[in-house]
């Protein structure tokens, strides 16, 4: 389950390859924690409060909210990406702090803000948790597996990108940005149509 939803070919795995090959692969793990520290917190809410909040997810107004919001989000950081300026690349790494901030607030906001993010993990809890009556330590380790699974690919990924790094130049870097920028406006432009 964790491996199918860390392969999945989205806005996540853009954010992550994209990330990690512009900046290098600490840039890259920087969103990965933010989008694993994203999901960690969906497990721990929708495990609590999956009782709670069923009607509102199922609501109209729920879903087409979280899809503009998703979908804005996704056109916002796709446009950047397409409009902006490469500046000259190099192997160098991002530096401080305020670099690695940034990076974990780009995957902790697109895998937030992703309803299919929210949908995965509500189906994962209230089908194979509550609908088994899970609960306690085997609850923990199936979903905790999970997570485990998503990180490890996650990880991998931005392993990946590094080796794809050292080979690109500044023109495939204009490209990958670009391309990862209509891919993100498009995934964008359809989880709006998808939410009306």
């Amino acid at each position: 389950m964790g491996l199918t939803l860390s392969i999945l070919l989205g806005p996540i795995f853009i954010a992550l390859t994209q990330s990690s090959i512009e900046k290098g692969y600490k840039a890259g793990l920087s969103v990965g924690l933010g989008i694993w520290v994203s999901d960690l917190l969906f497990i721990v809410l929708t495990y609590e409060f999956v009782h709670r909040i069923t009607h509102i997810i199922n609501g109209e107004y729920f879903q087409l909210s979280m899809g503009i919001l998703g979908g804005i989000v996704l056109i916002s950081f796709g446009l950047y990406s397409i409009f902006s300026k490469l500046k000259e690349f190099s192997a160098d790494e991002i530096k401080g702090v305020k670099g690695y901030l940034g990076h974990f607030t780009k995957g902790f906001l697109i895998n937030t803000i992703n309803p299919f993010t929210f949908i995965f993990w509500i189906s994962v809890i209230s089908t194979y948790v509550l609908a088994r009556n899970t609960t306690g330590w085997n609850s923990i380790a199936f979903l905790g597996s999970i997570l485990v699974v998503i990180i490890i690919t996650d990880s991998l990924k931005v392993l990946l990108a590094q080796l794809l790094r050292k080979k690109l130049t500044s023109t495939h870097m204009l490209w990958i940005n670009r391309i990862a920028g209509i891919a993100l406006t498009i995934f964008g432009i359809l989880l709006i149509v998808w939410s009306i």
